[in-house]
């Protein structure tokens, strides 16, 4: 059997349907779509999640919210101050992320976040370079010691390599940081940090 031809017009009229209806059918689509999400995410706002060793201690640096001072010493007499320097320890993200701003002069930033199961930094350094790091498990609830994974950027003086963060109360912490300099000598500063605020 032979399709009649159908005039110019009407088939005109024929693709305008047709878009219509696939219009229709993509709206369909998203609202079914939308509304899965937010079913799924009403289901896991009501269940308790459950928390890693990376997501305990990313809780635990976030205690550290707020204005600190402190002195920094190190085995290099040339890198060490006696004068206080600031630090700003602030949550952000909605939770998800930690900023570190330590002025040295001005303000060197590191993040914090976790990502699938590790807690990991990215230290943004005065020296050009990015070190990404990763934490250990912490193994009593008061320390977080981060690794190097890598440090793109610059290494023309030297890279943040090892990151140890030590809570002794909710006014008083320590960071101790090795800095690997670019002829391969390790540099240990010692950051002994009082609450200003």
């Amino acid at each position: 059997m032979l399709c009649p031809v159908l005039p110019d017009w009407a088939q005109s009229e024929q693709r305008k349907v047709e878009e219509a209806i696939v219009k229709v059918l993509r709206a369909a689509v998203t609202i079914f779509m939308l509304g899965v999400c937010i079913a799924a995410y009403g289901q896991s706002a009501d269940k308790p999640v459950a928390s890693s060793d990376a997501q305990r201690s990313f809780d635990l640096l976030k205690t550290l919210a707020g204005t600190w001072e402190g002195a920094i010493t190190t085995d290099n007499p040339a890198m060490s101050t006696d004068q206080p320097m600031p630090l700003s320890i602030r949550v952000a993200s909605h939770g998800n992320a930690l900023i570190h701003e330590l002025s040295t002069p001005g303000p060197e930033v590191t993040v914090f976040y976790v990502d699938s199961d590790r807690l990991t930094l990215l230290h943004y350094c005065d020296f050009g370079n990015r070190p990404h790091m990763v934490a250990r498990p912490s193994a009593d609830e008061k320390t977080v010691e981060f690794d190097l994974v890598d440090a793109p950027g610059s290494n023309q003086a030297g890279h943040v390599s090892h990151w140890v963060f030590t809570i002794i109360d909710a006014s008083h912490h320590i960071e101790d940081a090795v800095f690997t300099l670019a002829n391969g000598t390790l540099v240990h500063a010692h950051m002994d940090f009082k609450r200003v605020q």
